[in-house]
């Protein structure tokens, strides 16, 4: 047993290694997954769809904003990993109740690297861990561009949602080499259609996740801003902070590639 301290400033007191760990943040379950915890690793929710086959074969336990806390405690964990943003505050103080959680906050690339490693540190994986930020730090460093476009990222439509400056999103944008046109704002505003003219954006990405924009999306977008270049993107490449990481770099390569084919 030892005690340490999760990303909200709470202390916990561990069992190690643990030997029962539910996770309730999906790119978070990918991380598990890689630092090849299987046996160890008893729950998950609905929404953690990586790996294909923990998601057949885990026992799930609601998704990530209604959670069964019955079904938590009927598999007795040991260590329960949630996310501040992803999960509800009441229920995650219902699960200490049962067992330690550690809670994450991640809004950046450096935040997510860290989490990555104090999960390892959690888990006794470590060396994992470590090998696996290691590798994100290279991939990313290699892919930076030497630009950076002025870009409009939607979530979501009916209403327009876009990611604002202090997300995780935002960050992996900077990355990617566009800077976001909403920097300035948090979280995720609502855009009315006048809004996106206002802001002028030289690209707008198309997520393929919360909302699943389609190429019919782009048509659309394309009338309200006809000098924009539009895109549909992979959501978990830019908004899944563990070890999707690792694709980043590649990805936002070829994604340059083919945007400097766009006209």
């Amino acid at each position: 047993m030892y005690t340490t301290q999760d990303h909200t400033g709470k202390f916990l007191t561990i069992t190690s290694p643990p030997h029962r760990i539910i996770s309730l943040v999906p790119s978070i379950t990918e991380l598990l997954y890689n630092l090849d915890l299987n046996e160890r690793v008893i729950g998950i929710t609905k929404f953690c769809v990586h790996p294909d086959e923990w998601f057949r074969t885990k026992t799930r336990v609601g998704g990530t904003k209604n959670i069964s806390i019955e079904k938590i405690q009927q598999l007795q964990p040991d260590l329960i990993i949630a996310n501040k943003e992803e999960n509800m505050k009441e229920q995650i103080e219902e699960l200490e109740m049962i067992c330690p959680v550690f809670t994450t906050d991640v809004d950046s690339v450096a935040s997510g690297i860290q989490m990555i490693r104090d999960i390892g540190n959690i888990t006794d994986a470590s060396k994992k861990a470590t090998k696996i930020a290691d590798q994100i730090i290279q991939n990313l460093k290699n892919a930076e561009p030497d630009r950076q476009i002025n870009t409009l990222y939607l979530i979501w439509k009916e209403p327009y949602m876009a990611a604002g400056g202090d997300t995780f999103i935002n960050d992996m944008m900077r990355y990617a080499g566009f800077k976001n046109a909403l920097e300035k704002l948090t979280r995720y505003p609502n855009l009315t259609e006048d809004d996106i003219r206002k802001y002028n954006p030289e690209l707008i990405l198309l997520s393929s996740e919360p909302y699943p924009f389609k190429e019919k999306h782009i048509q659309e977008l394309q009338e309200i801003c006809p000098d924009a270049k539009i895109m549909l993107v992979d959501g978990e490449i830019f908004s899944w902070y563990g070890s999707r990481m690792l694709h980043a770099g590649e990805y936002f390569f070829k994604m340059n590639q083919q945007l400097n084919e766009l006209h």
